[in-house]
């Protein structure tokens, strides 16, 4: 694990969660960075997500610190402004930055008022606590119903010199982007202008957290930051910024996946790979779909190869394709061949389904050259279990 230069990390507890376990993180860029973020399209936005949005335009898209809580999500509450406000004013004067340089991100319960004085009371050790190697106790605090925490690390070599990506990110339920999903935060050292991030990050979100989904719900606190602090030196030439790029979609990839291997209840990471489709847009729309059929995903909690609930779901997408000229595998097992059944054992892949990653392949023959990968996971009784009982 290499660590991108000039960051630096930390986590408390400040009495947000009812249990005693951290629930405030902090990151730091030494130098602002750089940065671009996407946000929750919910319509009902918490308050959080409208200062960050606010703080990046009039910063022109610098950031020196962002601070996340877990435990209470400030959405849908009469203070929820003024709470986000007060904190990212208190994180300011603790690190000399304009406030305006402070992002604040939330995660947990909505609807329950955020006291503010206990998030800026701990501030003071938050910040002496600091460190380049507190970044995995950042991630832990960061988590609600996580199981575990969810970070990922590149590398790469430019004629200037290396540079890192690390990524930290949080969610295990109501999981449906379409910019984002839950928290996540991104961090390189490269010098890398705005401009050049914002393309970036539009791009790599496309491929990684914008094809995945758990439940099919979006949060109202989504938020996704990618940060560039330049501290490596390392300004990547013309040519080489692809492969920069191409580090932070593995980053961000690779956290996308982790969400849904660890979504609630979750016991197997499904992906599903379209291919064949008139348009990339078209065959993300009949992953989707897929991903999001419960009839499907209670399927493969079950082991069960039940095909025609694959392609039901593909046919509800709303995406033109012929049903005659389609093809699905599961676990590399052809199933259905030209919309009607193959032959198989049954038994043999029962078994193969079992396995805690599954692939569910649909191929549309013809001229399409669109193609899609997508991430979901089980839906088992665990996650009815959770939600239940999440305020409780």
């Amino acid at each position: 694990m290499k660590l991108p230069l000039g960051y630096l990390y930390s986590a408390t507890y400040a009495g947000i969660r009812q249990v005693e376990k951290d629930d405030l993180a902090l990151i730091v860029s030494g130098l602002p960075a750089a940065a671009a973020a996407v946000f929750t399209q919910n319509r009902v936005q918490a308050a959080p997500v409208e200062l960050c949005r606010r703080h990046l335009r009039v910063s022109h898209g610098l950031v020196g610190a962002i601070l996340v809580n877990a435990g209470n999500a400030n959405c849908a509450t009469r203070t929820g402004h003024a709470v986000a406000l007060a904190i990212c004013k208190a994180a300011a004067r603790v690190l000399r930055l304009p406030v305006s340089q402070v992002l604040s991100a939330s995660t947990g319960v909505i609807g329950v008022e955020l006291e503010p004085k206990e998030i800026i009371r701990a501030l003071p050790g938050l910040a002496a606590s600091l460190h380049p190697g507190r970044f995995e106790a950042a991630a832990r605090a960061i988590m609600t119903t996580d199981l575990v925490p969810k970070t990922a690390f590149a590398e790469t070599v430019l004629r200037r010199g290396a540079v890192r990506v690390a990524g930290m990110t949080k969610g295990s339920g109501m999981i449906h982007p379409q910019m984002a999903t839950t928290l996540g935060f991104v961090m390189t050292d490269a010098v890398l202008s705005g401009v050049e991030l914002r393309a970036m990050l539009k791009r790599t979100v496309e491929r990684s957290y914008n094809r995945l989904s758990v439940d099919g719900d979006t949060s109202t606190n989504d938020t996704l930051v990618l940060m560039a602090n330049g501290a490596s030196g390392a300004r990547p030439e013309k040519r080489e910024l692809a492969r920069v790029e191409e580090a932070v979609a593995e980053v961000m990839e690779s956290l996308a996946r982790a969400i849904a291997r660890d979504g609630e209840g979750a016991r197997k990471l499904v992906t599903i790979v379209v291919t064949g489709a008139s348009s990339d847009d078209a065959a993300a729309r009949l992953a989707r779909s897929i991903a999001n059929s419960p009839l499907v995903k209670t399927a493969i909690a079950g082991s069960d190869p039940n095909w025609g609930r694959i392609l039901c779901a593909a046919g509800n997408a709303g995406v033109a394709f012929d049903p005659a000229r389609t093809d699905i595998a599961l676990q590399n097992v052809m199933v259905c061949r030209g919309g009607v059944a193959a032959p198989f054992s049954e038994e043999a892949l029962k078994g193969k389904l079992g396995s805690p990653d599954c692939e569910i392949q649909l191929a549309i023959r013809g001229k399409g050259k669109g193609a899609a990968r997508f991430w979901t996971c089980d839906f088992t009784e665990g996650y009815i279990r959770i939600n239940a009982s999440y305020r409780t």
